[in-house]
C-alpha cells in the first residue's frame, strides 16, 4: 500500500495543480473577448492532434511538434490583454495613498459628474488603477495637473479644444485629456448605445480601469468596470461603487482569499449593459442573474432614472 502511494502521489499532485490552473484561467477569461479566441484556438489544436493520431499523419505530426514553441508565442501575443490584466492583479500592490486621500479623489469625480449631469454636458473619465492606460488609448494630450471639479468642467465644456474624447485620472492628478478609448466589439450591445458608452466598455474590457460616462442627451450618469456598463445611477450610488473598488483595506489578503474574490468577480457571458434597478449594481455584476435592460440614449425627453426596456440581448 505504501509503495502504491509513493508511486501515485506525484502524478496526483501534478494533475491537481494543472486542474486548478486551467480552471482559474478559464474563469478569468470567461465573459471576455479572449474567451472565444481561446475556445477557437484550443478547438483547432485538438482537432489537428486527434486527426494526426487517428490517421497516423506523419508530416502533420512533425509540423505540430516542430511548431509547438511558435504556438506558445502566438498564444502570448493573442492573449496579451488578458495576461497583462492577470499579472497586474497578481502583483497589484496598494497605492501610496491614505484612505482619506482616496476618498477625496472619489469626491472630486462625484462632484464633477453631478455638475456636468445637471447641465447635460457629456463626459468620459477613466480612473487608472494598476494597468497603465496609455498603452490602450490612442493620441491624447498630456495635462498633468491636480484633478478638481473646476478643471474637469473646463476640459469637457463644449467648444473647448480638448473636450472631445476621454480624460485619464491617475491618483489625484489628471494625466491626459482628449484620449480616444478603444470601442467594444461585443455583438450583444444595443445598436442605440452611443460611442461614448461603447468606449467606456471597450477600455474596461482590456484594462482594470473604471470609466465614468455622462450622457449629453439625457444627463444620466453611468459607470463601466470589467466590461459591464451600469447606466442611470445616482451620485450616491456612484460614490458607493467607487469607494468599494478604490478604497482598499489595509490588511494583506491571503492567496486563497484573492482566488475566491477573483472567482466571484468574474462576469458570465451576456449583455454588457445594465440599468439602474431595485438590485444593487455590484450584485447585478457578480451574479449575472439580474434582469438586464438597455436604455435608449437617444430618448432625451425621458427622465435619466427611468428604466426603459428595449428588448433582451441574445
Amino acid at each position: 500500500m505504501i509503495e502504491i502511494l509513493n508511486v501515485i502521489w506525484k502524478p496526483a499532485i501534478e494533475i491537481l495543480i494543472l486542474a486548478i490552473g486551467i480552471y482559474y484561467i478559464l474563469r478569468f477569461v470567461w465573459g471576455t473577448r479572449g474567451f472565444s479566441i481561446l475556445t477557437g484556438f484550443l478547438v483547432v489544436l485538438l482537432t489537428l492532434a486527434l486527426l494526426t493520431s487517428f490517421f497516423q499523419l506523419t508530416v502533420l505530426s512533425w509540423l505540430l511538434s516542430t511548431f509547438s514553441a511558435f504556438f506558445a508565442v502566438a498564444a502570448l501575443v493573442i492573449f496579451q490583454p488578458e495576461l497583462r490584466r492577470l499579472l497586474a492583479q497578481l502583483g497589484n500592490l496598494p497605492l501610496f495613498q491614505t484612505t482619506h486621500e482616496q476618498r477625496e479623489n472619489i469626491e472630486v469625480i462625484v462632484q464633477t459628474c453631478e455638475r456636468l449631469a445637471d447641465v447635460r454636458i457629456g463626459a468620459l473619465v477613466a480612473i487608472e488603477q494598476s494597468i497603465q492606460l496609455q498603452e490602450s488609448v490612442e493620441s491624447g494630450i498630456e495635462i498633468d495637473c491636480v484633478a478638481t471639479p473646476e478643471m474637469l468642467e473646463t476640459i469637457f465644456f463644449p467648444n473647448n479644444a480638448i473636450h472631445d474624447g476621454g480624460v485619464i485620472i491617475k491618483g489625484d492628478r489628471i494625466s491626459h485629456a482628449a484620449c480616444i478609448f478603444p470601442l467594444s466589439r461585443r455583438g450583444d450591445l444595443a445598436k442605440t448605445l452611443g460611442t461614448r458608452h461603447r468606449a467606456a466598455i471597450g477600455l474596461t474590457e482590456e484594462t482594470d480601469a473604471i470609466v465614468v460616462a455622462i450622457s449629453e442627451e439625457t444627463g444620466s450618469i453611468s459607470y463601466a468596470y470589467k466590461g459591464i456598463l451600469v447606466r442611470g445611477v445616482t451620485a450616491e450610488e456612484l460614490r458607493a461603487f467607487l469607494t468599494s473598488i478604490l478604497v482598499k483595506p489595509e490588511k494583506t489578503r491571503r492567496p486563497l482569499e484573492w482566488l475566491r474574490q477573483l472567482r466571484h468577480e468574474r462576469v458570465k457571458p451576456g449583455p454588457a449593459v445594465v440599468t439602474k434597478s431595485g438590485h444593487p449594481p455590484l450584485s447585478a455584476r457578480s451574479s449575472g442573474e439580474s434582469h438586464l435592460r438597455n436604455a435608449d440614449e437617444s430618448e432625451a425627453m425621458d427622465p435619466p432614472k427611468e428604466i426603459v426596456a428595449k428588448g433582451h440581448a441574445e
